[in-house]
Order: C-alpha cells, then sequence, then structure tokens
C-alpha cells in the first residue's frame, strides 16, 4: 500500500497552514512506502539548506517506521543505533519526520519538513501527518 499523490497534497497543504500559523516557512517532503519522494514544496523564503534535509527526514521516518527525533534519541554515544547517521546515504536524526499509517495502520509514506527549530518541524509535520 502506497501513499497517493492526492493524499500526500493533502499532507503538505495541511503542513504549510500549521507553517503560517507559527510564522516560520518549511521544505515539505512526502515519500512512499519504498521511500520514493511523492511530494515537495518549498514555502516562499524556506531556507535552501533545509530542502535535502526535509526530504532525508522523511526518508529516515520510512526506512525505520519511527519517528526521525525518536532515533536521534537511539543514536545518541553509547546508545543501540549510535552512528546510524552515516547509513543509507545519510539520515536525518533529529525531529520532523513522521511515518504516515493508513485507516488500517500500514504505514504507506512519511513526511519530512525542515526550516525552522526542530520543535516547530516536528509540529508541521505532525500537523500534515493528522491530515491523513
Amino acid at each position: 500500500m502506497n501513499i497517493t499523490l492526492e493524499q500526500a497534497e493533502k499532507i503538505i497543504a495541511a503542513a504549510q497552514n500549521k507553517a503560517k500559523e507559527i510564522n516560520t516557512k518549511m521544505n515539505i517532503a512526502v515519500v512512499d512506502a519504498g521511500a520514493n519522494l511523492v511530494a515537495f514544496a518549498r514555502m516562499d523564503g524556506a531556507w535552501l539548506g533545509s530542502l535535502d534535509i526535509s526530504i532525508k527526514k522523511a526518508k529516515t521516518a520510512r526506512f525505520f517506521d519511527m519517528n526521525s527525533g525518536s532515533i536521534g534519541e537511539l543514536s545518541q554515544p553509547g546508545g543501540s543505533l549510535y552512528n546510524i547517521e552515516h547509513s543509507n546515504n545519510g539520515l536525518i536524526t533529529f525531529p520532523g519526520g513522521i511515518p504516515l499509517k493508513n485507516s488500517d495502520g500500514e504505514i504507506i509514506g512519511a513526511v519530512g519538513v525542515s526550516g525552522s527549530t526542530v520543535e516547530n518541524d516536528h509540529a508541521v509535520a505532525e500537523a500534515g501527518s493528522k491530515s491523513l
């Protein structure tokens, strides 16, 4: 089961609305179950350097089926996933990536957001994911 373009666009719209609500500019990426990019939006004025980060957050969340921030907690020195960020052509292990599930609880993709603080990134990603 994969996310559809229509679902991905709905997620991006909800994430953009949240970003506007908290007065920030974001890069928002949605990947499918295979971690392939389905949809992307760079809000006017969003940091160019965050473009790649948003995509990698989405991929990270899908590769491991957990929030990217949770992987970050496990990848600290002494943690069970220490140095994992160097795998898979580079992962992003701080908040802003969230797996996406269908109504049956199956993971169909992930959303990744970058462009502000990690707290804002997570809030915007969460708003997108909740629109599904």
